[in-house]
């Protein structure tokens, strides 16, 4: 039977040299020793001498035998289904046999290993586990047997390291527990969990928690069944001992609120007074899962009802909760003020994603489309990115502001006007906090106060604590709407002053926090910034350098936005000469590798734009690199696909980013870019991403292929054929912002092509039709889908205006909300030219058309004359009594409008 094997004593001694030797200081002894390691992987019994280490050779040292486990883990983890059966027998036998060790350290191994395995999908191939594993649970008869301490040891010690392992695989396997495959076994287990809610040990309370929790969210019906015990079981823990036991029973309140809230809801105020006790816990990870608890209430509907009476206690705890502990302090080198010339540490700066280019319209709500949300805003300590209770209470009390709105000051402001002016520095800087947190929420009732506390908060900027002067640039960027709507000189320009002071700050935590805000300013006040921009390029190219590489990278960001937020304004030759030739010396630095040529890409993106003409000086060797770096990336793609043992993936951002480039030069130099495109294959390149299987590489190149059609036509037209079934292919709503970006390059060829567009019309109209038509579908995809089918019936009305009632009434309404610009401009005229095509097309909805017609301020002439003959042309069709009946159903705005322009 494979369970006899025995070790040869030679080759025992020769792994037990080797696992010593492992544990050697010396890096070049630990690689040769990995080397001779994998060797004997190639041995099928090499891991029965591993496990035999592990669980056997009780005389060895334990941090030995344990070692012998973890390398067997990492065996199972890559070579598990190599493994001959009887060696995977005894590995599972050996496991089963010593899940009591004495020791906790040989028991932790042995959980690992067996949790490993199981996690290999040999749940199924392994079916005395779980039972065996139920059946150590049940051996507390340690008070009916004879009562030695050896025995009540092994006992407790077979319990926990069960209990170890169960746990582990309630997480890793909580799926198949819940499926027939395993003949659900979850209806035993979770029974038996409850049980040991009570149990003395409080080791094995936490255990039992801990399994059952992993079946909250998943709603798993074995634990539904039993959800009324386990509620009252959480309950009768409420005020145990042990730290882990409280801090498991309050992450199962937070669950159950999302998934049984009717199950909580009678006991809602008890919950809310523990919960309150619990956030101020000694124990700080109680307190932060106890804190999680306000968040998620505050996703529910019941949350304004269940908790306005809880108010005047919450709001202290959570204010309390968002000052610095002392560990934070020592963790963000509260005390090192000056910290400029430290070179920063490469592991601490984030990997930065690059967002593809959107086309979308100019609106007044100016939104654009978001598949994902951005990053947390109160996320005011970058570097202790690990979530905190300081955090978790500034992002509680900031869904709650928007939960409570204004009734929330009532609790608030005693309370601020206590700590904004406090002379203690930590107390003031969570004071700064708290303002900030409840911007968003509170804003209204925020106003009067503002006058007094933005003036505070200026002078803040300049506290002789770094931490404070940090936080003070991040709430100060959450009033800047505010800011930007009062008179310049009062607020904006004083603001403008300190925050680029701050940006030039000796700390660099400061000089991070000031950028950002920075940026959020610019993106508020926009063209505001015009009269000050020979300052503000000042400071920010005095920056370039001072920064270190962390801060370069949000720099850069500060300075794209400048861009996006002035446009053609920053196009004069003083401001170029000082912006430029940084940016360029920066570019010249960047190898094609380095990811810091994200950020400096996107940046001139939008300086490109920007500067329009400005940018031709710089825009031949900048065009060239991007090409390359398209060409580049295809081409390892291509090696990879052929020989993936050979060469890696490439990481197509760098292509993504290049592409977006391309499209802002495209934009800015408009037909100045003729010449570069012409001397390149940079079409080629566009048709071959176009068909990347990654959407962001296909969103980019419809980008590119819109912003190119519109500046040098000539060059695209013989690539139509081509290029058209592609953006056929991706008109499909589930992927946005491709859809959004090849329905925009569609509308943009069918100008130019006019009346040959005629063979393309079938391939687009039927999509373009469906998704105009989707709910829930995004404004920016509506609007652009829009317009592009008015292109298509202004350049093809024969072939679009058949269609017109399948899509009027949606088409009207997307459009009414859009500035009058050119865009908007030809899709009306491709309406009024299929109207006239199919004029009973548009009977049914005649009102929305009339709306949409009002929506122009100033249509140009012959537009405005288009309008008055489909107007007056389908009142005289109903005649006067008709026209006066269906004209009362206006509202009172749109019929004066109506009225005064087309005196109808």
């Amino acid at each position: 039977m494979e369970c006899q094997w025995k070790p040869d004593e030679q080759g025992l001694q020769q792994i037990l040299h080797l696992l010593k030797e492992s544990q050697s200081p010396d890096t070049s002894t630990q690689r040769s020793v990995q080397q001779k390691l994998e060797q004997l992987n190639q041995y099928p019994d090499f891991n029965n001498y591993l496990i035999f280490v592990l669980t056997k050779l009780k005389t060895e040292d334990e941090p030995t035998r344990s070692l012998s486990g973890l390398i067997l883990k990492n065996n199972v983890k890559a070579h598990y289904q190599n493994f001959p059966n009887g060696v995977s027998d005894f590995i599972k036998n050996e496991c089963l046999q010593n899940i009591g060790d004495s020791s906790p350290l040989i028991r932790a191994t042995v959980g690992i290993l067996i949790t490993t395995i199981a996690s290999k999908g040999e749940l199924q191939n392994w079916p005395e586990l779980l039972p065996k594993l139920c059946l150590l649970l049940d051996s507390e008869d340690y008070n009916t047997c004879e009562n030695t301490t050896t025995k009540v040891l092994r006992v407790w010690n077979d319990m926990r390291g069960a209990f170890g392992a169960l746990q582990k695989i309630c997480e890793d396997s909580a799926e198949i527990l819940d499926s027939d495959m395993l003949d659900r076994p979850l209806n035993v287990m979770i029974p038996k969990f409850l049980q040991f809610f009570k149990h003395s040990s409080p080791k094995i309370r936490s255990h039992a928690i801990a399994c059952v929790n992993q079946f909250i969210i998943s709603r798993t019906q074995a634990l539904m069944l039993h959800i009324d015990p386990f509620i009252e079981n959480l309950f009768a823990l409420a005020g145990d001992e042990e730290p882990e036991v409280r801090k498991n029973v309050c992450r199962a309140l937070v669950m159950l609120l999302e998934v049984r809230l009717d199950r909580l809801l009678p006991h809602m105020h008890n919950i809310i007074e523990y919960m309150l006790q619990r956030t101020q816990d000694q124990d700080e990870n109680v307190a932060l899962e106890a804190c999680e608890f306000w968040l998620t209430l505050a996703e529910q509907p019941v949350c304004k009802e269940v908790l306005c009476g809880h108010l005047p206690k919450l709001i202290p705890v959570l204010v309390n909760g968002m000052k610095y502990s002392e560990i934070d302090i020592i963790l963000l080198k509260g005390d090192v003020e000056e910290d400029e010339a430290i070179p920063d540490n490469e592991q601490d700066i984030r990997p930065r994603f690059h967002r593809s280019r959107t086309v979308a319209q100019q609106h007044e709500g100016g939104d654009s489309i978001e598949e994902e949300d951005d990053e947390d805003d109160l996320d005011d300590d970058e570097t202790i990115s690990d979530w905190n209770l300081r955090k978790c209470s500034a992002a509680a009390l900031d869904v709650l502001a928007n939960v409570f709105r204004d009734d929330l000051l009532l609790h608030i402001l005693p309370l601020l006007k206590e700590l904004l002016f406090h002379p203690e520095w930590l107390i003031k800087e969570s004071g700064i906090l708290v303002l900030g947190a409840i911007a968003e929420g509170c804003m209204q009732g925020m106003i009067p106060y503002l006058p007094e506390l933005i003036p505070h908060l200026v002078q803040c900027l300049s506290d002789k604590k770094a931490l404070v002067r940090s936080i003070t640039c991040w709430t100060l960027s959450r009033y800047a709407h505010w800011v930007v709507s009062q008179p310049p000189d009062i607020y904006l320009k004083p603001l403008m002053t300190e925050l680029l002071k701050r940006i030039l700050d000796s700390n660099k935590r400061v000089q991070e926090a000031a950028c950002s805000a920075f940026a959020t300013l610019e993106e508020e006040a926009c063209t505001e910034l015009v009269p000050y921009l020979a300052y503000i390029l000042d400071t920010l190219v005095f920056a370039f350098g001072k920064y270190q590489h962390k801060n370069l990278l949000i720099l850069y960001d500060a300075i794209g936005t400048l861009a996006d937020s002035v446009g053609h304004h920053l196009n004069k030759p003083e401001y170029i000469e000082m912006l430029m030739p940084p940016l360029i010396q920066k570019w010249n630095q960047l190898k094609d590798e380095d990811k810091d040529l994200f950020p400096l890409l996107e940046c001139l993106s939008s300086v490109a734009t920007a500067l329009q003409s400005g940018f031709l000086p710089y825009c031949e060797p900048v065009y060239q690199r991007c090409v390359n770096l398209v060409q580049k990336t295809l081409a390892q793609a291509v090696l990879h696909q052929t020989q993936p043992e050979f060469y890696e993936a490439p990481d197509k951002d760098f292509m993504i980013v290049a592409l977006d480039l391309l499209s802002g030069l495209a934009e800015g130099l408009g037909g100045n870019i003729e010449q570069l495109v012409a001397r390149s294959n940079i079409l080629t390149l566009m048709y071959e991403c176009m068909q990347d299987k990654m959407p962001e590489v296909r969103q980019s190149s419809f980008a590119l292929l819109g912003d190119l059609t519109k500046a040098c036509f000539q060059h695209v037209k013989p690539c139509i054929a081509n290029l058209m079934p592609i953006l056929g292919t991706n008109l499909n709503p589930e992927l946005i912002s491709v859809c959004n970006n090849a329905t925009w390059a569609i509308g943009e060829i069918s100008i130019q092509m006019g009346s040959e567009m005629q063979p393309y019309v079938p391939m687009v109209l039927q999509q373009l039709v469906e998704i105009i038509n989707r709910p829930n579908t995004p404004k920016t995809l509506l609007e652009n889908t829009a317009i592009t089918i008015g292109r298509l019936g202004y350049v093809c009305p024969q072939e679009v205006a058949p269609m017109l009632q399948q899509f009027i009434r949606p088409w009207c309404t997307s459009l009414r909300n859009i500035r009058d610009n050119e865009e908007k401009d030809s899709a009306f005229r491709g309406i009024c030219t299929m109207i006239t095509v199919n004029p009973g097309g548009v009977v049914q909805d005649f009102i929305f058309f009339c709306d949409a017609v009002a929506s122009w301020m100033n249509p140009k002439d012959d537009l405005q004359e288009m309008f008055y003959k489909i107007l007056h042309g389908f009142k005289n069709q109903v005649g006067d009594e008709n026209w006066r009946h269906f004209s009362d159903q206006f509202p009172l705005p749109l019929k004066e409008r109506l009225a005064a322009f087309y005196g109808v």
